[in-house]
């Protein structure tokens, strides 16, 4: 369809399916004016029989499931295809908001496997954009998170046998172009109770602040839409240098030698990887402990996991678990158990000179969680240590030992 023949929520909507190409296309559709502006325009622009309506349930209000019937209903009506998923939203989760999106995106990805869509539409228009990144900005952000809400977002999760673009092709759309779009249509939009509830941040950044600072410039939920704008384009800037150093473990020696905003990128897009919820404040403590020098191992402690610094490497510490016991194997003359404290042992490196086994394995940078559990071998005999894990054979002992420290591990 020609774009000069379009209003501006379809022009946008055509703008966005030209980038994608012939295929069956998703729609997020609750049954609010921007989602259901969004799935009109859709199957305007595309034909009815390539677009599927997806109307997620999260069973958060009375009559939930009728108004995601109704918006099925609607798009089978008008010859699309449309489908119904409920999701179990955990509402012990701090963030009620964030608990109901991790399970509308879940569903959603688990739709685009099982349908075969090229693409899910969303219907975040700027009004959302605007809000979101007054949001951020009042909890506390990093540029990044200025932002906001991308336009586009590929999914690469190792789990998903597919990968599904996600457009949002109305986020320059303003509330004033959704609404006459509706209104010009007679479409009917169902208008979320949620959206009302004081107890929610953004409904009272929409009620309250936002209208506030439009006393002071009417303009400003176009300046916090082009911020979002110029603040994606740092970002992804910042990006094409901080991705390849951004996998954990990560080399501190390496990542100390950059800029701080090409370090701090890093680790922020390392937590994301491993879905680590963190802010800016978090992005700091890691910067310290990056570029802090440090011997031995320290830990920090984010939100739903702990990091770990042992030497020159950082990772995801392992869980606060024992490890599993080293049961004691006796064969011959030699017995093999699992080190303990105060045991001591005379390296080949220091010639005959005995030296605790615990500063030993801090001598060789032996990271703490490999510590747990490391194995030696004992001459019964003489109660002596001729090889440890990770630090090798005894001063004076034959390296012809190395058959026998095979037989210290498990098959």
């Amino acid at each position: 369809m020609r774009s000069r023949d379009l209003d501006p929520v379809q022009a946008a909507v055509n703008a966005a399916l030209g980038q994608v190409g012939p295929g069956l296309y998703g729609v997020a559709c609750s049954g609010g004016a921007d989602s259901l502006a969004l799935a009109h325009a859709a199957m305007a622009v595309a034909g009815p029989r390539n677009v599927v309506v997806l109307s997620i349930d999260h069973q958060l209000q009375p009559g939930s499931a009728e108004v995601a019937s109704r918006v099925v209903d609607w798009a089978r009506a008008v010859g699309a295809a449309g489908v119904v998923r409920r999701v179990e939203v955990n509402r012990e989760q701090a963030s009620l908001e964030a608990a109901a999106r991790d399970a509308r995106y879940a569903a959603l990805h688990a739709l685009a496997d099982e349908l075969g869509l090229s693409v899910i539409l969303l219907g975040h228009t700027a009004r959302d954009q605007a809000e979101t990144v007054l949001m951020r900005i009042i909890r506390g952000t990093g540029p990044a998170g200025l932002a906001g809400i991308p336009a586009e977002r590929g999914v690469d999760e190792p789990t998903r046998s597919r990968a599904c673009r996600i457009l949002r092709p109305l986020l320059e759309a303003t509330r004033a172009q959704v609404d006459a779009y509706v209104a010009e249509r007679g479409l009917t939009a169902w208008d979320d109770p949620m959206n009302a509830d004081p107890s929610l941040f953004r409904v009272r950044v929409r009620n309250h602040i936002l209208p506030a600072l439009r006393h002071e410039n009417p303009q400003l939920d176009a300046a916090l839409v082009r911020l979002a704008s110029s603040a994606a384009e740092w970002t992804d800037a910042i990006d094409s240098f901080a991705r390849p150093l951004a996998a954990f473990p990560i080399d501190a020696t390496v990542l100390a030698g950059q800029p701080a905003a090409i370090r701090k990128r890093a680790v922020a897009l390392a937590l994301e990887s491993r879905g680590i919820d963190y802010d800016a404040l978090h992005l700091d403590a890691i910067d310290r402990l990056v570029i802090a020098p440090t011997a031995g191992t320290r830990f920090l402690d984010l939100p739903g996991a702990r990091l770990s610094r042992t030497y020159d490497s950082i990772d995801v510490a392992p869980g606060d678990a024992p490890a599993a016991e080293v049961a004691s194997t006796a064969f011959g003359d030699y017995e093999v158990r699992a080190w303990r404290p105060g045991d001591r042992m005379r390296p080949k490196r220091l010639k005959g000179s005995s030296k605790k086994l615990s500063d030993l394995f801090i001598d060789a940078k032996v990271p703490k969680p490999l510590r747990v559990g490391a194995r030696v071998l004992i001459r019964t005999s003489s109660g002596e240590i001729v090889w440890a894990e990770h630090i090798g054979v005894a001063h004076g002992e034959a390296d012809t030992l190395s058959p026998l420290t095979a037989c210290s591990r498990p098959a």
